[in-house]
């Protein structure tokens, strides 16, 4: 079943979002590139030219301004509430993060699809899976992926869902590459048991961190006890998110 109209967009309630913002989303296509197959990479070059993973992983937020993709702004996130899981949930018209990850590796290992489809498939898949690995677009249905929790970030106006796209990675000032060498380090039996790991598990894994995120005590200003307690969090889930990016990169192009 599907949801339609004002009941979607009420009980979807649309996550106005760029997940982990610009450096978030390049970490994810960097470790992504330190695990792809030779055979992958190959392939990748060959679809891709010059463009790499890094730098098609924002891609999907920049068509944003452009209208012939609008279609594409619900599949950054899914929402599902509390005590359910993504398939008791209907999805709204149009399709979410989950739906769009399976379309676009489906394009992927599609021979009848074109370079153009494929170039396009593989900037979004980098992109929604970083997505769907920011915790807050699971969404819970109640507070659009917290956008509508209204806190200062070090005494600047923010909210709960910037604070974790971008501002606990935006004020550690790494870049990019910084970052992803800083985080890429596990033994093979981890990065083998990530990626077997499917989407429900991606999922499973974003709800359960919600009680840790929104513990916040009513506090009106987080800072460095906020950032602490959940900084690990974040360079755990960019990259979980590389590491699977490429386990699905690997089998898709593996053809």
């Amino acid at each position: 079943m599907k949801k339609t109209g004002l009941l979607s967009a009420l009980v979807c309630c649309s996550i106005m979002a760029m997940a982990w913002g610009q450096t978030g989303h390049r970490v994810v296509g960097k470790v992504a590139e330190n695990h792809l197959s030779k055979k992958a990479k190959e392939a990748l070059e060959c679809i891709m030219g010059y463009e790499g993973l890094a730098e098609a992983s924002t891609w999907m937020d920049n068509i944003k301004s452009d209208s012939v993709y609008d279609h594409t702004h619900q599949w950054h996130y899914v929402t599902i509430p509390d005590g359910k899981d993504y398939h008791s949930c209907e999805v709204a018209d149009g399709g979410d993060a989950y739906e769009a990850i399976n379309r676009m590796v489906a394009i992927i290992k599609n021979n009848e699809a074109s370079k153009q489809e494929k170039v396009e498939a593989i900037r979004m898949l980098t992109h929604l899976v970083g997505d769907i690995h920011q915790p807050l677009h699971v969404g819970n249905g109640e507070d659009r992926g917290g956008n509508s929790v209204k806190i200062k970030w070090f005494y600047k106006n923010s909210n709960l869902h910037r604070i974790w796209d971008s501002g606990m990675i935006d004020s550690k000032q790494y870049s990019f590459s910084e970052l992803a060498e800083i985080i890429d380090h596990a033994p093979e039996s981890t990065i083998v048991k990530l990626q077997n790991d499917k989407i429900d598990v991606w999922i499973a894994e974003a709800m359960s961190l919600r009680p840790q995120i929104y513990y916040i005590e009513g506090q009106e200003n987080l800072s460095y006890e906020y950032q602490y307690k959940n900084w690990d969090t974040v360079k755990d889930q960019l990259f979980k998110a590389g590491v699977r990016l490429a386990g699905i990169l690997n089998e898709a192009l593996d053809c």
